[in-house]
């Protein structure tokens, strides 16, 4: 039977129709797909990729697979722009740190390592009490570790926070010889906004340089293993300068005979480094009451406390606490919390 126009327009529709059908299917496929990595093709991934490869012996494949897994988070693009060293005054930040429930799964947590505790200050010379505020501080002793997966975490600072991108960078090539190296799973570790890991919270870097193996057993563990992490932060306290049975910080009062506090200005909270002397400290009128060699090298600090201003002198041991998380308040809670302790597990 002869074509008509009309059934040509009708096997045009058909063809059309069968034309269309996949790409209509192929959309919807693609709508419901996983998405993938916000990584993969970031602009600085391929370099990235190509230096792992070439430089630290990865195989390609695997970056490749574990990439495009990764996640941007803005939720810690947010944490790390409002530290709580930064937007807290000494008063707000020490009733997070220095609470009685801390302090009472300090002494639960020691009595149960005490042995590890022992083992470490015979080694190194670090206290129990400071290591165990160490790690009361940074995870309620293994509470809370940390909820964002490392790879994310380190991701999205890495590439998409440029204040410190290079650090994190470095961080993130540190992760991935960690997984090598100590056999942590890469995808499913979690850890801080930072990407720090485990009871001491330790950044790969230092994971990699300070953490050892404490219990004999030849695994590294500072995610699952206590006495691996104790033993680990009293390496790294020595490994940054502690002095044994050295003094750390004491309070200090302000001689108003000698001026007006606002003269301290030029004076306090300039350096986390001990950088001026006993006697300089002294000349502008904070004193204390231990009776420091008038040379030794030490800094003055102002905090905003509970009743106001609050001054303190910080020596060298002081300032390895600082070497852990550069801030005063934090060397402070830990300092604070360390006291705490001390009357409480001897």
């Amino acid at each position: 039977m002869p074509t008509t126009f009309r059934s040509t327009r009708f096997i045009q529709r058909i063809l059309i129709a069968t034309l269309i059908a996949p790409l209509i299917c192929a959309t919807t496929f693609s709508a419901n797909a996983t998405p993938k990595s916000d990584y993969l093709q970031h602009n600085k991934f391929t370099t990235f990729l190509n230096t792992v490869v070439k430089e630290d012996g990865h195989d390609k494949q695997v970056i490749l697979d574990l990439f495009n897994d990764a996640e941007r988070k803005d939720s810690i693009l947010k944490a790390i722009a409002r530290p709580a060293e930064k937007r807290l005054t000494w008063a707000k930040y020490q009733d997070i740190f220095l609470s009685k429930k801390r302090a009472e799964k300090g002494v639960a947590f020691y009595k149960k390592y005490k042995s590890a505790f022992k083992q470490a200050n015979d080694t190194y010379g670090v206290p129990p009490e400071v290591i165990l505020a160490i790690i009361g501080v940074e995870t309620r002793y293994g509470s809370n570790k940390g909820s964002y997966r490392v790879i994310d975490a380190l991701s999205t600072l890495a590439f998409d926070y440029p204040p410190r991108s290079t650090f994190f960078t470095k961080q993130l090539r540190q992760y991935l010889l960690l997984g090598k190296e100590a056999g942590i799973d890469l995808k499913s570790t979690t850890g801080s906004y930072a990407g720090a890991m485990g009871f001491p919270q330790f950044i790969p870097s230092s994971y990699r340089h300070y953490a050892i193996d404490f219990d004999g057993d030849n695994i590294i563990d500072l995610i699952n293993n206590p006495v691996d992490a104790i033993g680990s932060v009293a390496n790294y306290f020595s490994e940054h300068g502690w002095v044994n049975n050295a003094p750390i910080t004491s309070p200090a009062r302000f001689l108003k005979a000698n001026g007006k506090e606002s003269d301290l200005d030029a004076l306090v909270n300039q350096s986390l480094k001990p950088s001026l002397t006993i006697n300089d400290i002294n000349s502008a009128g904070l004193v204390s009451d231990k009776d420091y060699d008038k040379n030794l090298k030490a800094t003055a600090m102002r905090l905003n406390g509970k009743q106001g201003n609050e001054y303190w002198i910080g020596l060298n041991n002081f300032y390895v606490i600082t070497r852990y998380n550069h801030s005063k308040l934090y060397a402070m809670a830990v300092y604070q919390l360390s006291e705490t302790l001390k009357t409480k597990i001897k």
